[in-house]
């Protein structure tokens, strides 16, 4: 049986509060504790690097897969804690296995996102995404797997971790969104909330396919 898998979203900087770096950390940890292996947009810095960081401490490099364009990996020039590899004939630097799990290149922000992807419908159950707090790149992914939901492209969960209410301004968007006659009654709760790594845990398990999502037919993605 396969292994569950969460992709999760955040951003590549700390935040200003504690409170998200210690989420970043004990979701790691409720992940070792239930045997869920990681996907993530790769890198080292942030809430990703943390994420990923803990993750691997505790539970190993196999448990922890990130996915990064190339282009992105100049950001990662400068990080101490990289190897040199050759990708497509040329050296670049990818996050150290050993402290960040694997590292996949891919060629560009699309792929990186349908591969993460793929790897969440392919994982067990109890499979599904989760954004902690991030900038514009953690919404822009967070709200596309939510679409890709709504028009039955999968069916996983998707969860906000909302650290500190950071997504409370989202939610209440919703809300109008569906008062608004913009989102249907019965999609609104594709998306789900949770406060804590536990109660992120259940959302994933306990997540009721919304039945408002469309019933379309797709090819890959």
């Amino acid at each position: 049986m396969a292994k569950p898998t969460v992709c999760v979203f955040c951003g590549a900087s700390p935040g200003k509060s504690p409170a998200h770096l210690a989420a970043a950390r004990a979701l790691a940890t409720y992940f070792h504790e239930h045997g869920i292996s990681l996907v993530y947009g790769g890198g080292t810095t942030g809430l990703m690097g943390e994420l990923a960081r803990t993750l691997v401490s505790l539970s190993g490099p196999s448990a922890v897969e990130g996915i990064i364009p190339a282009p992105l990996m100049a950001q990662e020039q400068r990080a101490a804690e990289t190897v040199t590899i050759m990708h497509e004939g040329r050296e670049i630097a990818v996050p150290d296995e050993a402290i960040y799990g694997a590292t996949t290149v891919v060629p560009d922000m699309h792929s990186r996102k349908q591969e993460m992807a793929k790897r969440v419908v392919e994982g067990g159950d109890g499979s599904g995404f989760v954004a902690l707090p991030g900038g514009y790149g953690t919404m822009e992914e967070l709200m596309e797997v939510v679409t890709w939901n709504q028009v039955g492209i999968h069916e996983r969960p998707v969860v906000v971790f909302n650290v500190e209410g950071y997504y409370d301004g989202v939610l209440a968007w919703i809300r109008d969104a569906v008062e608004a006659g913009f989102v249907r009654e019965g999609q609104k709760d594709i998306l789900v909330e949770a406060r804590t790594a536990e109660e992120c845990g259940t959302r994933l398990r306990e997540y009721a396919v919304s039945d408002g999502r469309l019933d379309l037919q797709w090819g890959e993605q």
